[in-house]
């Protein structure tokens, strides 16, 4: 039966009481999750087959070799090249478990197993992307930034914690053509660019002149969510899960060459409880990610202006 609710003063003019029962929606509210730049920031070349926590994955790199001058006659010189192994280890993890009472399913005619696991899938990824985003700017290259930025230059204001970049609807173009140019200096190839933005910078794009498709380079429209367009061959990201401490803003750009991930879910068992009567679910997901090409890789230090 129905648990009925009410008080004793839940009475008709008549006598006859009036009891409410409880209904169970066969909907579920709507869950908004944040978006996650992870996937599209980071590539997977080296993710191989990942079986455990504690994998490692070795990435082996090309010398670099050096040019001489040549005169006529002259003895030659030869060198031994290094060639430094990078590595990747699949030393993060995140997992999620809860359990599933008989009477929860006999409440609802939902697969609330399945809905359950789905909303723990999506908050697995938020997790990993706040990782990601709030760690790897720290491994970029100098050249890339800092308030002497510039391979060649030395003299590009991407700002520091100390003095953070005042970022304005007037100069967010002029800093974004900055990190083009940083990269630029580095011979980082023009495809697969990409800068991850919050919120508020986006929106101070999207309320500028840059709001035209033409001058974003993108052939739909610079006004949607998560990717917002194309500017001076940098793919615009918008994030709410870049690190912000007192009101500065740890920007990342980049190419695709830079950061790598390797990750998967490991383990997704359904079992029953051994205390109670229902189900037990459970979800393992092993991860790492590795700054391999610094020089692929800018941080900028930005307050809202």
């Amino acid at each position: 039966m129905y648990p009925i609710t009410g008080t004793a003063n839940n009475h008709s003019a008549s006598g006859n009481s009036k009891f409410v029962p409880q209904i169970w929606s066969s909907k579920l509210l709507v869950k908004f999750y944040a978006a996650c730049m992870y996937q599209e920031i980071a590539n997977t070349d080296y993710e191989g087959e990942i079986k455990a926590h504690g994998d490692e994955v070795i990435i082996r790199t090309v010398a670099s070799l050096t040019i001489r001058d040549y005169v006529k006659g002259q003895s030659l010189q030869y060198e031994e090249p290094t060639s430094p192994n990078a590595s990747l280890k699949i030393d993060q993890g995140h997992y999620f478990g809860f359990k599933l009472k008989d009477v929860d399913k006999y409440q609802s005619d939902l697969n609330l197993m399945n809905e359950w696991s789905q909303d723990g899938a999506e908050q697995m990824k938020i997790k990993v992307d706040q990782n990601v985003l709030g760690s790897v700017y720290a491994d970029a290259d100098s050249s890339n930034a800092g308030n002497t930025a510039g391979a060649i230059s030395g003299n590009i204001v991407l700002g520091d914690d100390t003095t953070p970049l005042s970022i304005t609807k007037a100069n967010i173009l002029d800093y974004l053509v900055d990190y083009g140019t940083c990269l630029d200096e580095n011979n980082i190839p023009e495809s697969n660019r990409w800068a991850v933005l919050p919120a508020w910078m986006c929106g101070m794009i999207k309320k500028s002149d840059l709001k035209d498709a033409s001058l974003s380079g993108d052939g739909s429209s610079i006004l949607r969510t998560g990717r917002i367009g194309m500017i001076d061959r940098l793919t615009l990201y918008s994030s709410n899960n870049l690190t912000t401490a007192s009101g500065k803003t740890n920007v990342i750009f980049g190419h695709k060459s830079a950061i790598t991930f390797a990750g998967q879910i490991t383990e997704m068992q359904e079992i029953d409880d051994p205390d109670d009567f229902g189900k037990l679910a459970r979800s393992l997901f092993v991860y790492g990610f590795e700054v391999i090409k610094s020089e692929s890789l800018g941080h900028s230090v930005v307050t809202r202006g």
